[in-house]
């Protein structure tokens, strides 16, 4: 059963616009729950993703949504729950999409809940005058919804795993490295997990300076908080123009930053050399080519080279790279690109775990498209039909990976997730990512696991 658009905070409007999230009116009422709520997404992220994102208008968007088997089951039959937090770059995507219906789940005796947050300007630029970070207190608050609410829909709210991809895989990354966040979950799935970096406070800071100068409009709750809809994504528009000062900036400048309250550090360092995560299990990974198909200027070798340099690479592990792979300088870019937003700081987040002995397992996803757009490459989001079980004839499935996707790649991914949720393992085929094996999961037409395939990635990258 499905119950869609249940608010978990009050609307983000007038005061609360740039406000820290406050419960709901409370209702006695029945709530019609029959549709999506509306989502913060205004415009939709262009080519960049293969997921249909429908936009709802609305103000009311922090709202969830919860698919359960059966909720004539009895309070506290202790369903484990699966909470989805979806991704665009922190200023697209949605909660609404007909990729995360949990059916699939549910079938296994898992319970789906999805979930919008404030995007754009409105969860994460940097204000004088509010406070920062208003994305991840959504994320919070709607985790403490699921552990207040969620026995009601027949599950355990002790039994709770944190999942995402993309940004929402940065997402979950970031609330393991979040205070406020522990405790609210028991497990955690980064799925092409992308966390900006730098993310210290300086660098807010900076983006927000650039925002007041590219736009003339002072970065103040109080400037922005009568704009419409249209006029902050002008702003945002205007804040990532091209340009000599935009080029020393990440590549998504509106994302979750180490602000020293919230979030105390960088992610990336609470991770690694932290003990961020120590005591939940962590299941991550990334699709071969996940950005392979940005735009990407075939300038010659020579372009390259300087692109690589400015990646980190010397000269040495810049060879080292390019034997490795063999294409279009416009395409080792993408695959640059690639491995420095996903695979090279997933791979530095398992070794360190690793050495800890932390409870971890990694993946990478190799099966190709037969599409026309994105044939031959796993290419960023072609995994989450395999994952969210859905039937080959789902809108969008087979433009995105062709006619008749293996159902085997589908059985056993899907498998692997309920498995994790459940029980906090993905399975007896599927070893622990540890400093001697190295044990990585291939999910491909035949998945099979293979002893540090990612070695020669994690050399140029990590050194």
């Amino acid at each position: 059963m499905r119950f869609l658009g249940i608010p978990y905070a009050a609307p983000p409007v007038g005061e609360l616009r740039f406000a820290a999230p406050v419960p709901p009116e409370p209702w006695t009422e029945v709530m019609d729950a029959t549709a999506y709520g509306p989502t913060a997404q205004r415009r939709p992220f262009g080519e960049v993703t293969t997921i249909p994102e429908p936009t709802v208008p609305g103000q009311s968007i922090l709202n969830l949504n919860v698919f359960t088997p059966d909720v004539a089951s009895p309070v506290g039959s202790g369903l484990p729950v699966l909470v989805w937090i979806h991704g665009g770059g922190y200023v697209a995507g949605s909660a609404a999409s007909p990729w995360y219906d949990g059916a699939a789940f549910n079938r296994d005796g898992v319970i789906v809940v999805s979930l919008g947050y404030r995007l754009g300007i409105e969860g994460f630029l940097h204000l004088a005058d509010a406070p920062d970070n208003r994305g991840v207190l959504d994320w919070i608050a709607a985790l403490q919804w699921v552990r207040d609410n969620i026995a009601a829909f027949g599950g355990d709210p002790s039994k709770v795993t944190v999942a995402g991809q993309s940004a929402g895989g940065g997402a979950v990354q970031t609330l393991l490295a979040t205070p406020a966040a522990q405790g609210l979950f028991r497990g955690a799935i980064s799925v092409s997990g992308a966390v900006m970096q730098p993310q210290g406070r300086d660098m807010a800071l900076t983006i927000s300076r650039l925002f007041t100068e590219r736009t003339g409009v002072p970065a103040t709750a109080a400037a922005l908080r009568d704009k419409s809809d249209n006029e902050h994504l002008a702003l945002m528009d205007a804040l990532n123009a091209p340009g000599p000062e935009r080029q020393s900036l990440p590549l998504v400048a509106l994302a979750p930053f180490a602000d020293g309250d919230l979030i105390p550090v960088p992610v990336m360092d609470a991770l690694t050399t932290g003990d961020a995560g120590t005591g939940t299990p962590l299941m991550l990974g990334f699709t071969s080519h996940e950005f392979n198909l940005m735009p990407a200027p075939d300038g010659g070798e020579e372009m390259l080279r300087a692109a690589l340099a400015r990646m980190g690479l010397d000269p040495d592990r810049t060879q080292r790279f390019l034997d490795l792979n063999k294409d279009t300088p416009g395409a080792l870019l993408g695959q640059a690109a690639t491995d420095t937003t996903f695979r090279a700081p997933s791979l530095a987040i398992t070794e360190a775990r690793a050495a800890r002995q932390l409870p971890t397992w990694l993946y990478q996803f190799n099966y190709t498209s037969t599409a026309a757009t994105y044939a031959g490459l796993a290419s960023h989001c072609l995994d989450l039909p395999f994952v969210f079980g859905l039937p080959a004839d789902a809108e969008g499935v087979t433009a995105a990976l062709g006619e008749n996707p293996p159902q085997r790649l589908t059985d056993v991914m899907h498998s692997a997730w309920v498995a994790f949720v459940t029980d906090l393992d993905p399975g007896a085929g599927w070893p622990r990512y540890t400093t001697s094996q190295r044990s990585t999961m291939i999910w491909d037409a035949e998945p099979h696991t293979e002893s540090d395939p990612l070695g020669p990635v994690r050399e140029i990258w990590l050194g």
